[in-house]
């Protein structure tokens, strides 16, 4: 909560200070004091982290106050336990009150972009279940129609439980199979979505509204 709270204070100085035409009391150096901070103390756990030989370890992205750190070759159960180890050794490397939590271990995992990333999350080395969690993707976002969710989030987990593409191939053949034949839900192929009108896109941009509308 301590922690939590800390956050939201940078958070909300940022937001007050960087904004310069519409702030209640702009202070770009306040605002860039922050950001900087941040940064700073990020790129210096990831330095940690990928320096210290015993882990063998590499992270492969880091954003704002978080890190993904890939453990290959490693069982569930041994990157829980290199996990605390890195959360401590960063939070001793840093002042009070800055401390780095380990949340949770994705087995497995894609990570497509910055915030785009789902896969089968684990928060404890006894879990035997795990959590399908999806953050920035299709599956949960509310700018397309209910069935490409819902074909994307079952496909997902036919290849985390099987780490099969053939399988994944099949079941998204029959979807499509179905929406071709007439057999898929019309409720499931609706989007519904604010149109900007044609002039409220970029040339470029690929909207299904736009798209119909031209």
């Amino acid at each position: 909560s301590r922690q939590l709270g800390l956050k939201l204070i940078a958070n909300v100085t940022y937001g007050y200070t960087a904004a310069n035409f519409s702030g209640r009391m702009p202070a770009i150096e306040v605002g860039d004091s922050v950001v900087s901070k941040g940064r700073e103390t990020l790129e210096r756990a990831i330095s940690l982290v990928e320096r210290t030989e015993k882990w063998r370890v590499r992270v492969c992205y880091g954003d704002t106050d978080s890190m993904f750190v890939l453990v290959p070759g490693r069982t569930r159960e041994e990157a829980f336990k290199i996990g605390e180890e890195i959360s401590e050794a960063v939070t001793k490397d840093n002042p009070f009150p800055i401390k780095l939590k380990l949340e949770k271990v994705y087995q497995p995992c894609i990570l497509q972009t910055k915030k785009r990333y789902v896969g089968n999350m684990y928060e404890s080395a006894d879990q035997e279940e795990p959590i399908f969690e999806a953050k920035g993707i299709e599956t949960i976002r509310r700018d397309g129609c209910p069935s490409s969710a819902k074909v994307l989030e079952k496909s997902l987990k036919v290849l985390f439980n099987t780490h099969d593409v053939s399988k994944v191939k099949e079941y998204v053949c029959r979807q499509f199979t179905k929406i071709l034949e007439g057999k898929a839900s019309m409720q499931d192929l609706i989007i519904a979505k604010e149109f900007r009108g044609i002039s409220g896109y970029k040339e470029k941009a690929s909207v299904p509204a736009l798209t119909l509308t031209r």
